[in-house]
């Protein structure tokens, strides 16, 4: 069964936020705080977590910070604050993704779905466990093609393992830059929109495309080549970047 930690000080949101979540048959427990927060990270290790900015002790921004310092837990932050730079910022920091309030429950639910499946799990409400194959919304066939390692030249992604090796060598990665990275890998050759980019890995199409620039800076300097001499990570100005074998 699926487990999510809920951090939020208000208790009326946070008995909402919680009844939503156990109807749908989840595993939930809460914290009112921060630090609260982080122990439940720590000892309980949920499957997910909903996280208020507004808390008591803690800026929700420095929490979010603390929490992926502690684990690489998928992270749905919920906020009233929805400027580009706000957002950009979270995204940054290490939100998986972000409800702006007030939200519906069928919102929250599919935000927390669409998150878990990206980091190889399925949101399970009947008692069974998923294991990294077991992905919601994919066939088997689908299922079954994410498992294979995928070859770039000289780069194997592994989507089971989440892992990266460059001739031999792992590459670390976070949990975006993998995403990333295995959806460039899974379109060789073809030139991706940063929307697309957007929309397909961080599910949030009106975000400022800044993000995405970020990220694949950092990805660049992981692979060793910079913007001015591409080997794998080309940009075609205006339109997007693509993902290719040197020559």
């Amino acid at each position: 069964m699926t487990s999510v930690l809920v951090v939020e000080d208000d208790p009326t949101i946070r008995s909402s936020l919680i009844e939503i979540l156990t109807s749908h048959g989840l595993l939930v427990r809460s914290s009112p705080d921060g630090f609260g927060a982080l122990r439940e990270v720590t000892q309980w290790q949920p499957d997910a977590v909903v996280l208020d900015l507004g808390l008591p002790d803690l800026d929700g921004a420095d929490a979010l910070r603390m929490i992926r310092g502690l684990s690489q837990v998928p992270v749905v932050v919920a906020t009233a604050r929805d400027d580009d730079a706000e957002v950009i910022k979270l995204l940054n920091a290490g939100a998986d993704d972000y409800l702006v309030k007030p939200f519906s429950g069928g919102q929250l639910i599919a935000r927390l779905s669409a998150v878990l499946r990206r980091s190889g799990r399925a949101l399970v409400a009947d008692g069974s466990e998923a294991g990294p194959g077991a992905l919601s919304g994919r066939s088997a066939g689908g299922s079954a093609g994410r498992a294979a390692p995928i070859l770039v030249g000289d780069l194997r992604i592994d989507p089971a393992a989440r892992t990266v090796h460059l001739a031999g060598c792992e590459i670390a990665l976070t949990r975006r830059e993998f995403d990333l990275l295995e959806f460039l890998a899974r379109n060789p050759g073809r030139v991706v929109a940063k929307r697309e980019l957007l929309a397909e890995v961080w599910r949030l199409p009106y975000v400022d495309e800044q993000t995405v620039d970020v990220h694949l800076s950092c990805l660049r300097r992981k692979l060793g080549e910079p913007a001015s001499r591409p080997r794998y990570l080309h940009t075609v100005r205006g339109v997007g970047v693509k993902l290719v074998a040197p020559r």
